[in-house]
Parts: structure tokens; C-alpha cells; sequence
């Protein structure tokens, strides 16, 4: 079995995003940095890669410079962010990752806030599932439809429309 980590493509800003991110998740911290030397191909000084724990899993991040389209041969990280999804326990953890990864980005529908950095993040209650798949199928569908007009996720208001 290969080990996965998620790697997240910046173009200057990794430094800045990766502290950033540790200092909203708990049990979380950089375990290595690598700056670009002399040699480049970015600024010498400027952050090359950055390993970090979010919540004690294993992440990677990379600066890069902006390409208008690569070089031949080059891989083309234009559109290569992805989405990241937290799974949280309570109420009040939706609530404060929201407030805090919300700082300078934007809300979305449906759980999703993407950050000041351009990363999209899916901030979920516990107990989600079991509320839009719960075992019946008009009551799910009430409280798909009522998630469906939430930015941030309520799940207490989602269990009262399941209820209901």
C-alpha cells in the first residue's frame, strides 16, 4: 500500500496558507520547510515545499510561479487545487472553522466556504448523513431541500426539519 498526501499548489503564498491552516486546526504543525536557494527556480528564501500536519494527517505544500500554460512537457497545475472536507463533531467547531477560514474568502452553498487562498473547504456536522439519509425518504428530502438554501451548516436546524 502507497502512503497518499494531499498536495496543495500555490504560487507564493504557501508560507502564509500553511501557517495559517495550522493555527485553525488543532493538533496540527509543520514538520519540514524547503526554500528555493540561489539556484531557484523561485526567489532564494522564498518557501520551495512545506510538510504539515492538519489534525495529525500529513499534508504537502509547494510554491510555484503563475503560468499562463506551461512549458511543453511541464504539468499544468492552473486548475489543480482541490476541495478539502472536515468532517467536525460539533455545532460550535462548524462555527468557529467557518469563522476562521471564512477570513478573507468567500461563502458558499451547501457547507462550502473557500479561503482567502482560493482552497475550497466542506465544513460538515456530524450527523449529516444521517439526517439526509435517514431511513425515511420524505424527511431526508426536507432536510436536503433546507440544506440546500444554508451557506454554513446548521445541523440542529436540519435535525428539526427531518423531525418536523
Amino acid at each position: 500500500m502507497a502512503d497518499v498526501t494531499p498536495f496543495l499548489w500555490f504560487t507564493g503564498d504557501a508560507e502564509e496558507a500553511v501557517n495559517f491552516y495550522v493555527s485553525v486546526f488543532p493538533n496540527s504543525r509543520v514538520t519540514n520547510v524547503m526554500r528555493y536557494s540561489e539556484t531557484g527556480p523561485g526567489p532564494a528564501g522564498e518557501v520551495m515545499t512545506m510538510e504539515f500536519e492538519l489534525d495529525g494527517k500529513a499534508f504537502m505544500a509547494i510554491n510555484s510561479r503563475p503560468m499562463e500554460s506551461p512549458p511543453s512537457g511541464e504539468l499544468d497545475f492552473r486548475q489543480g487545487k482541490i476541495a478539502l472536507y472536515v468532517d467536525c463533531e460539533t455545532q460550535d467547531v462548524v462555527d468557529d472553522l467557518w469563522a476562521k477560514l471564512g477570513q478573507g474568502g468567500r461563502e458558499l452553498p451547501c457547507g462550502w466556504i473557500q479561503d482567502r487562498f482560493g482552497f475550497a473547504w466542506n465544513i460538515v456536522p456530524s450527523g449529516l448523513r444521517e439526517v439526509l439519509g435517514g431511513p425515511d425518504e420524505e424527511r431526508a428530502d426536507r432536510a436536503l431541500q433546507a440544506m440546500l438554501q444554508m451557506g454554513k451548516l446548521d445541523i440542529n436546524e436540519l435535525r428539526r426539519v427531518y423531525a418536523s
